[in-house]
């Protein structure tokens, strides 16, 4: 986790992270060791993000971290603290990923469930990502490694990237939940989210350059392209350069999954039977993007 969230696919620097672990270096992991850099992170003004991974604890009063110095009665962390510190912080985008038994429970708001269907209360730019639902266990692998932070670093290594490369908190998410089907364990996702930004950027598998040019190659979402044998480089004899660059491109495109044949087995043989290529709605949703200049 430290490894995907400190870097991205790059290596161009990430969140800047302390890791604080036992054993280790920190010594026990108590309460007023959390509490403290729980409130140093929350004293940020930027893009806070904080990653629990161990034991949670379900009371009458709701659930919590719990911390090496447990006792009866106090097992650690509140999650309602958690989130009050969450919400009164000035930090622009916060994101909480909690991998503990019990997890659904942060966030929800004590004596508000309709219908057994809790409520929660965060404020405008957080989001919350939880192992488990309020009453279910979080399970481990074979190497005792939370099965839903395998997940998440998976979808954070790129199984959640999008064709950009960039990887949002909703996308993994989303990754995760379907994975955990098998599971008896179902991940809960909370979010005020105002903008959807990228947690981590992987290896795109387009560049933005060739994205802002579809509107250049399509001047309308409908618009099919006309392909002949002049674009394909092995026709030594027809093959025009410049249209040989634009099939280039349309190979890219397709491999994106922006353009699809309309004709032909593949586009080899569109160009080969003086076929065509259309935006796929993917692409037309990015042309869009180009269009207004949002990317």
């Amino acid at each position: 986790m430290l490894e995907v969230l400190s870097r991205h696919w790059d290596g161009r620097p990430n969140y800047q992270c302390r890791q604080f672990v036992s054993p280790g270096h920190t010594g026990v992991i108590s309460r007023g060791l959390l509490r403290d850099q729980l409130s140093e992170l929350f004293n940020f003004d930027g893009d806070v993000l904080f990653y629990f991974s161990g034991h949670g604890s379900l009371t009458q009063v709701g659930g919590f971290l719990v911390t090496q110095d447990a006792a009866q009665g106090d097992p650690g962390i509140h999650m309602d603290e958690l989130v009050a510190l969450a919400n009164k912080s000035n930090a622009r985008n916060i994101l909480i990923i909690v991998d503990c038994c019990f997890s659904g429970n942060i966030g929800i708001l004590a004596g508000l469930d309709v219908q057994d269907r809790p409520m929660a209360q965060i404020r405008e730019g957080v989001t919350m990502l939880a192992a488990s639902q309020k009453h279910e266990p979080s399970f481990e692998n074979t190497g005792g490694q939370g099965i839903f932070t395998e997940l998440v670093i998976g979808a954070l290594k790129g199984g959640a990237a999008n064709v950009r490369g960039k990887v949002s908190a909703a996308a993994v998410y989303g990754y995760v939940e379907a994975a955990l089907g098998a599971w008896s364990q179902s991940p809960i996702y909370k979010s005020h989210a105002k903008n959807l930004d990228a947690i981590r950027e992987c290896d795109p598998v387009i560049a933005d350059s060739l994205i802002r040019e579809l509107p250049d190659h399509f001047p309308s979402e409908d618009f099919a392209l006309m392909l002949d044998p002049t674009f394909e480089e092995t026709n030594l004899s027809v093959a025009v350069p410049e249209n040989v660059e634009i099939f280039k491109k349309m190979k890219q495109y397709q491999i994106a999954g922006l353009v699809k044949n309309r004709s032909g087995r593949d586009l080899y043989w569109t160009a080969e039977q003086s076929g065509c290529v259309q935006l796929t709605p993917l692409g037309q949703f990015y042309r869009r993007l180009a269009t207004e200049s949002l990317i």
